[in-house]
């Protein structure tokens, strides 16, 4: 894999793969910004060395892919300098705009899912926009784990780089898998057993304590009780790739209880083996918290991962608080997040100064950390 400071781009024609797919308010403008600032660098690079910057990327609003203008609009005022949007990201239009720009001029190509060709990872499409080019970059990490036609196909055609964030969120999860300090905690919420199983199994080699939050963290301790025939769970098949009876593994203790269609106002705090089969549960308890923070205490390098509850909803919030809080003050430690919802969490509590590298990425990051090969990156050789 080459990186972006090994290239000579003076007076190239650069194609950056960004990921500006973020979130819209009900103004039509960008709502988060967190993704596009972190290519500000690689665009700064790139124009400084008088490149013809010409960044792609996809953008969906409710599920449906949506013009890039809004991002377009923004990235100017973050840059404070013009950013010419084109009206296609293929047809002679587009490649003509490109080949008239001047040196260090910045342009957005609209939408790539505008095609579906874009998700069908089409080659002919891949080679459509690697013919506007002399050379490719990659600095959308987040979306490395599809094998679409301007992550993987592109780089088939032209010299292709790692840009700044691509690397740096390269390195440091390799400080989790090939460097992790010790102790080494692993903090995993959320709901999804199927995305986080392969994480936990895989980080369970190398970590010394995983705490899990309450939906996950409840839905495999059923599958550890079904295992030693203590409990009727239905089998789920993403679990059996862990290890139920390794002592790393931590378990909600308590939890906030509700009904499962959270109606009547009901809920109670209570301890998880006495939930009924009407509730559910939406937070870890006080005693797991406690419990938790405790264990974060003592690390010296820590990834969190998913909220411990439906943290949106103030009476289910006081068990990400309180993991978010252990974290922030777990100064010694080398701290790593990432996901949408985790960010969430830590913006909300206002922690964000207290991580040392926060990931761009989500479904990306846990593939990578998995321990799977991600198209994005093998396709830079």
């Amino acid at each position: 894999m080459k990186f972006l400071k090994e290239g000579n781009f003076k007076n190239k024609r650069v194609l950056v793969r960004c990921d500006f797919n973020v979130a819209i308010g009900p103004d039509g403008r960008i709502a988060d910004d967190f993704r596009i600032v972190r290519t500000i660098p690689t665009i700064k690079f790139l124009a400084k060395k008088n490149a013809v910057v010409v960044l792609m990327s996809h953008l969906e609003n409710q599920g449906k892919p949506v013009s890039l203008r809004p991002a377009a609009k923004h990235l100017e005022k973050l840059l404070a300098r013009p950013v010419k949007l084109l009206n296609d990201c293929v047809g002679d239009k587009t490649r003509k705009a490109v080949s008239q720009a001047l040196p260090g001029r910045i342009i957005l190509l609209e939408n790539l899912r505008f095609h579906k060709e874009e998700k069908g990872n089409d080659p002919e499409f891949a080679r459509q926009i690697a013919s506007m080019g002399d050379c490719y970059v990659n600095e959308a990490f987040s979306c490395s784990h599809r094998a679409h036609a301007s992550i993987s196909g592109i780089p088939q055609y032209l010299p292709s780089y790692a840009g700044l964030l691509l690397a740096e969120e390269i390195a440091n999860l390799q400080k989790i898998l090939k460097k992790p300090r010790h102790p080494f905690v692993v903090v995993i919420g959320g709901v999804k057993v199927e995305t986080k199983s392969p994480v936990i199994a895989n980080v369970a080699k190398i970590a010394d304590h995983i705490l899990m939050g309450s939906k996950i963290g409840a839905m495999i301790l059923a599958q550890k009780q079904q295992s030693a025939g203590r409990g009727n769970a239905q089998k789920e098949p993403a679990v059996g790739a862990i290890d139920l009876t390794s002592p790393k593994l931590h378990f909600p203790i308590d939890g906030v209880l509700a009904l499962k269609d959270l109606s009547e106002g009901y809920l109670r705090t209570a301890a998880v083996g006495t939930m009924r089969g009407e509730e559910d549960i939406y937070d870890i308890g006080p005693e797991t918290a406690k419990f938790f923070a405790e264990i974060i205490k003592s690390a010296k390098m820590i990834f969190f991962n998913g909220p411990m509850g439906l943290f949106e909803k103030r009476e289910f919030s006081a068990g990400t608080s309180a993991v978010v809080e252990a974290i922030a003050q777990a100064r010694g430690a080398y701290r790593v997040a990432g996901g949408g919802q985790t960010l969430e969490a830590i913006h909300k509590y206002k922690a964000q100064n207290s991580f040392d590298f926060l990931s761009t990425g989500g479904g990306a990051m846990l593939e990578y950390l998995a321990g799977n090969k991600l198209p994005g990156i093998k396709a830079l050789g």
